[in-house]
């Protein structure tokens, strides 16, 4: 049976997804979330650390972000002392470097099997020698370990992520993860976050884009200072002014001036990591439907790396038609501060829906219930009887999630579009928890699902492969996003066709080991990434091809694969992040083998990638040489340090191929359409509606410290 097309979106259905996600806005009014930080052990007689200083440097160019955190560690006290710093796991990052500064020298992380890493540093560790390994915590978190921060001395570190950087309907966005979420009730019952930083600060992000990026903002940040040079690139700073020191001479009127060589030093207002550093940047208007490709091959190398971004013009038509619609929500305790702002958004969003639509609300913790008992029709009675209920619901218990999407998808009807909303922020804990049986309770279900994933300790893995199940959709949302535009990016896709069963072929030059393998459907605005390896050089002819409502539709253009291209080094590491990806899909789904882990581990090992498999020691160079570790790590981060320099000084190229065909190819991207005779609405013009947002935001939380 064909399934459902649950995008199809009107008007009114529009108002009713936006009111919904401002939850996700209001979410961080009332919530104590965890944030990033050094830990300390809950009711142990460890003295606290401090973060003396925590630097940021981010480069967005040619379809990737670098990310380079520099912290500082001070030890106040009498004791050495051991360093546990922990932060969200970036989407789709692969962690590529890990420094440790020995004796005032940084050396370079290697990495090795997982158990293997935390045997060499418990070893040092007891032998009272340097070290420091680098972990992560499923998809929850990295963890810093750090030995020894000397009685009253420093320690640094430097770590360097890599992601893809995607644009979605005109719109880039990056996230510099800081909240943890909260939903982690084991770190939370054991660890307590030192979050604030004692000196220096600083977030340093520079946009290098071939596409024409036309503005910048950060909805959560307004004092941050943004300039564009005159090559077009983009800067983004912020600085909480660290501490520094003055000279004064001996008839110096300034204040606390104390005669010939005093130093007059400023104190740096302290900084705390807990709100998501979120970024957006909007192209030129009008672009094509276009291919990019981004490669990278050594000269005189039989093989070279690519990586390939597929982005849609904007010719998937509106749909309209009497609709069903299903909204699953989680009321475990973790959503406990945030319910009376999804109550109130449900409200908004049910007074807006279309007069030929029924509505259906499915609560689930440690279990699930039928709040309005089967579909009820949009009449002002039904809505007030279903919001009344809700609002006298107090959250709390586990989070059953397969009971919650059981009972959402039953009764669908299948003569009626239907469109099922998840809204979780948790991770299943309770009753079925196997990747297989949610992945055969979706395709059982027969009908596409679309998931707001709030906040950073969510289970993404799950929630993304159920949703890609379903060819739906899965939309990551931090409490720092601009939720209008992100919500406008959902509804996009929800309201036009989408083009399903995507193959993408490229004749012409030989390619081998691309990933994803599936693809999936293509929403309205929504980039396609793939990554993969090629063979010799040439022109290719690249081909898109799919259905829309049915139809076949195909695309193509001509793309050039260098014969050297040494300006992308990172390429290689994101290609084999992709192909760890496919694997622990395998094994999430299937379950763990000794194949799978294994080929899990040798890709992250070669490339230096930290996995859940594997972890990136840090040690004495003569202690990497005993245990037989190569220095293959620190050979490929001092490349790809020398890549970066090189490309700072180089313009930016236009690698963009226009798709050219029926459908997509032939409209441009970065507008919403209204429909027809509705014109084009740009996601920006909506922004400065945040302003008025934001101000709710900071006066109701003055309120809150002020009632604290």
């Amino acid at each position: 049976m064909t399934k459902r097309i649950s995008h199809v979106l009107t008007k009114s259905l529009v108002w009713g997804i936006i009111a919904i996600s401002w939850l996700c806005f209001f979410l961080a009014l009332n919530t104590n979330a965890e944030a990033a930080g050094l830990l300390t052990p809950k009711g142990g007689n460890q003295p606290a650390l401090a973060i003396q200083d925590h630097d940021v440097d981010v480069v967005v160019q040619d379809g990737y972000a670098v990310t380079t955190i520099e912290q500082t560690f001070h030890n106040p006290h009498l004791q050495d002392l051991e360093a546990v710093y922990a932060f969200p796991v970036p989407d789709k990052a692969a962690v590529s470097e890990f420094t440790y500064w020995v004796d005032g020298r940084p050396v370079v992380g290697e990495v090795v099997e997982k158990k293997e890493a935390r045997r060499i540093y418990e070893e040092e560790k007891a032998a009272g020698r340097e070290t420091a390994v680098a972990e992560q915590n499923g998809y929850k978190t990295f963890t810093m370990n750090v030995y020894p921060v000397r009685a009253g001395q420093d320690v640094k570190v430097r770590m360097s992520y890599i992601q893809p950087a995607k644009i979605d309907t005109g719109i880039g966005r990056y996230v510099y993860p800081l909240e943890d979420g909260g939903v982690d009730q084991e770190q939370l019952s054991f660890w307590t976050a030192q979050e604030e930083v004692k000196g220096r600060f600083s977030f340093d992000l520079t946009l290098r884009s071939s596409a024409p990026a036309e503005a910048v903002r950060l909805p959560s940040h307004p004092h941050a200072v943004i300039t564009q040079t005159p090559s077009g690139d983009w800067r983004v700073q912020m600085d909480n002014g660290a501490g520094f020191a003055s000279s004064a001479s001996e008839d110096d009127e300034t204040p606390g001036a104390a005669g010939q060589g005093a130093q007059t030093a400023f104190a740096a207002p302290a900084m705390k990591l807990d709100t998501d550093i979120v970024v957006y940047w909007r192209l030129k208007a009008g672009l094509p439907g276009s291919v990019d490709v981004t490669p990278y091959k050594e000269a005189g190398s039989k093989t070279g790396t690519f990586m390939m971004t597929v982005t849609p013009g904007d010719d998937l038509k509106p749909i309209t038609e009497g609709r069903d619609w299903v909204f699953i929500l989680d009321k475990s305790g973790s959503m406990g501060g945030k319910w009376a702002a999804l109550t109130d958004g449900i409200e908004k969003g049910l007074q807006n829906l279309g007069a030929n639509d029924r509505f259906r609300i499915v609560l689930f913790d440690d279990h699930a219930s039928d709040l309005t008992r089967g579909y009820r029709a949009v009449h002002q009675a039904e809505i007030d009887k279903a919001i009344d209920t809700l609002s006298h619901i107090q959250p709390d218990n586990s989070t059953n999630l397969y009971a919650g999407l059981e009972l959402g998808f039953k009764h669908v009807d299948q003569d009626r579009t239907s469109g099922i909303i998840l809204v979780t922020d948790g991770v299943a804990n309770t009753g079925e928890t196997r990747k297989r049986a949610f992945l055969d309770l979706v395709d059982k279900a027969d009908v596409r699902l679309f998931t707001m994933i709030m906040g950073n300790s969510a289970n993404r893995p799950l929630l993304n492969n159920i949703a890609k199940a379903s060819n739906g959709t899965a939309i990551a949302v931090s409490n720092s996003d601009d939720l209008i535009g992100k919500v406008m990016e959902a509804t996009s896709k929800l309201k036009h066709e989408a083009m399903h069963d995507v193959h993408i072929t490229i004749d012409g030059v030989k390619t081998l080991e691309v990933w994803p393998q599936d693809l999936g459907s293509l929403y309205r605005g929504q980039q396609m990434v793939l990554f993969g390896h090629y063979r010799g050089s040439g022109e290719a002819d690249v081909r898109v091809t799919g259905k829309v409502s049915g139809r076949p539709i195909a695309y193509r253009t001509q793309v050039k694969f260098p014969d050297q291209a040494v300006l992308n080094l990172e390429i290689e590491r994101l290609w084999a992040y992709a192909a760890i990806e496919d694997v622990m899909w395998e094994i999430d789904t299937y379950g763990e083998n000794a194949d799978r882990k294994q080929a899990a581990t040798d890709l992250a090992v070669e490339y230096g990638l930290v996995t859940p498999y594997t972890s990136m020691i840090v040690v004495r160079e003569e202690v990497f040489a005993q245990h037989g570790i190569d220095r293959h790590n620190k050979a490929r981060v001092e490349a790809e340090q020398q890549a970066r320099q090189q490309r700072a000084g180089v313009s930016p190229s236009a690698s963009t191929h226009v798709l050219s065909g029926s459908g997509f190819a032939s409209q441009p991207q970065g507008s919403l359409s209204g429909g027809s005779g509705a014109g084009a609405l740009d996601v920006w013009a909506l922004l400065p509606v945040l302003a008025l947002g934001g101000l709710l935001f900071a006066m109701r939380r003055k309120a809150s410290a002020g009632a604290a």
